[in-house]
């Protein structure tokens, strides 16, 4: 995604230079299959431009190449799309679902408050959620919380069947039923945290921003109390665990290259 104001939006280049933001995915390769966190933009968003939304495409500017799709990055690495058995959502924004369509038989496992309001979405929310994008009928596995506990975080424990230990833990405040997603990698833990925070520097002490993505995220928040308070949760998450979480999120282009 390249959006006009790069000074803004990173920290620097010009004014109107267009900016750099991903659409960030994980794949998990687990015994049994393949595991997706989000699927960021799809096939059907590279074919047809128009399921972006005019809005959307004029101010994020996206460029939705078909090779960087997550079905295509799977074939890319020599493995098998159709072993995809689950497919794990931080939540429904148009960035983070255009590609449940190319994965028709897994599981698309959501936090059911995220389901309910993209199904049926207030006049404000109707920009950030694109039904096109399934309409193919997922199969959808809603869930609530159930009095799991991870490192102090309300969480589900997802897939008991599989061998990687993964929790879903909810982070509302972007959209009302936005989530993070934690595997057991190794002796630690990699927690996807989606749209919680923007770029690396909130999740540190003392946390940092550029200006245009504070605004950028004070636009788009569903509840910007709970969001300010879950980043605080995962400032004291990083600190206090730093030597057992890795905390990434959806659009900071360093995170996605390995920084």
């Amino acid at each position: 995604m390249c959006p006009r104001g790069a000074r803004l939006l990173a920290g620097r280049g010009g004014l109107v230079a267009p900016a750099r933001l991903v659409a960030h995915c994980l794949l998990i390769e687990a015994s049994e299959g393949l595991i997706l966190v989000d699927t960021g933009f799809g096939t059907g968003e590279a074919a047809d431009p128009s399921r972006r939304g005019q809005p959307f495409r004029t101010i994020v500017r996206p460029r939705c190449e078909i090779g960087e799709t997550a079905i295509r990055q799977i074939e890319a690495r020599g493995l098998d799309p159709g072993d995809l058995r689950h497919i794990l959502i931080t939540h429904l924004d148009l960035d983070h679902a255009g590609g449940l369509g190319d994965f028709p038989d897994a599981e698309v496992h959501v936090f059911a408050p995220e389901l309910a309001t993209a199904r049926a979405p207030s006049l404000r929310e109707r920009g950030r959620y694109v039904s096109e994008q399934w309409a193919h009928g997922p199969k959808w596995v809603e869930h609530e919380l159930d009095g799991d506990s991870w490192l102090g975080f309300d969480s589900v424990r997802l897939l008991p069947g599989l061998d990687p230990e993964i929790a879903m833990v909810p982070l509302v405040g972007h959209t009302r039923g936005h989530a993070g997603i934690a595997v057991r990698d190794g002796d630690g833990w990699l927690f996807h945290c989606g749209d919680a925070y923007f770029h690396r520097g909130e999740v540190a002490t003392p946390p940092t921003v550029p200006p245009g993505l504070r605004i950028w995220q004070a636009l788009t928040e569903h509840d910007g109390k709970a969001r300010g308070h879950n980043q605080e949760r995962l400032r004291e998450l990083a600190r206090e665990h730093r030597d057992e979480v890795r905390l990434i999120c959806s659009h900071d282009p360093e995170l996605l290259d390995g920084g």
